[in-house]
């Protein structure tokens, strides 16, 4: 999984020759005026506590910087020449791309083909992106889809080399008791609420529900929200 960081952000500082990691930069339409929505900001912001996301004035006054108009058509381009050196080592038959910042790449047939690490083929297509686009891109790599999508949200974005395994025993001994649970791919505010009601505050919870409680809450979501989680949490 990957997922270049503040991606509109970093497109747009790019092409004005800043560095992303130290100016700071927001992505909104200024028009709309201090109740417009920040499309994106960038890493240097988010490292003063800048949630990505707000609107204008809820940005601290204290804070200067730069706004930028959203070019939509410029992040796809950028996004499309990624997609393209995603081709020059992968078959698309194993690329899923997610969004316009994020892809599914299966790697396994691969390691032997280039003879490297999980780790080593993370960096190596993240040296590649930045060379040639100057995005500072984030994977994240695991045993299956699941796996790869939250070891990037929860530590390849925090981490120096932006690189992050999990497997289903680091899983279980960094996360099974990981708050807030919103950090949790496709675990929304309102999700966590009602999880909250039936007294479960983490994924080590959501383990200990009876499938009979989980599916009466949420119906087929249970299914698609937390079989992975189950299914790895209760693996001994």
């Amino acid at each position: 999984s990957d997922l270049m960081r503040s991606f509109f952000a970093s497109v747009e500082c790019v092409d004005h020759g800043y560095d992303p990691f130290k100016v700071n930069l927001v992505v909104a339409d200024e028009t709309r005026g201090d109740g417009a929505v920040t499309l994106a900001i960038s890493p240097a912001m988010k490292a003063l506590g800048v949630k990505n996301r707000c609107r204008i004035f809820e940005i601290p006054k204290n804070i200067r910087y730069i706004t930028a108009m959203p070019r939509m058509k410029r992040y796809m381009e950028v996004s499309a020449q990624i997609y393209g050196i995603y081709l020059e080592y992968f078959s698309p038959d194993d690329i899923h791309v997610y969004s316009i910042d994020e892809a599914f790449i299966d790697i396994t047939q691969y390691l032997s083909v280039y003879n490297k690490t999980p780790r080593q083929m993370a960096k190596m297509i993240i040296d590649r992106v930045m060379s040639e686009t100057g995005i500072c891109a984030s994977a994240g790599v695991g045993t299956n889809l699941y796996l790869a999508k939250i070891a990037m949200d929860i530590f390849a974005k925090h981490a120096d080399s932006h690189i992050a395994l999990l497997s289903e025993q680091t899983y279980q001994k960094y996360l099974w008791h990981h708050t807030p649970i919103t950090d949790f791919w496709n675990v929304g505010s309102g999700t966590a609420r009602r999880l909250e009601r039936l007294g479960v505050t983490d994924m080590y919870g959501v383990t200990q529900l009876p499938e009979r409680v989980l599916y009466k809450e949420f119906g087929v979501d249970a299914e698609f929200l937390y079989s992975k989680t189950i299914e790895i949490c209760r693996r001994r």
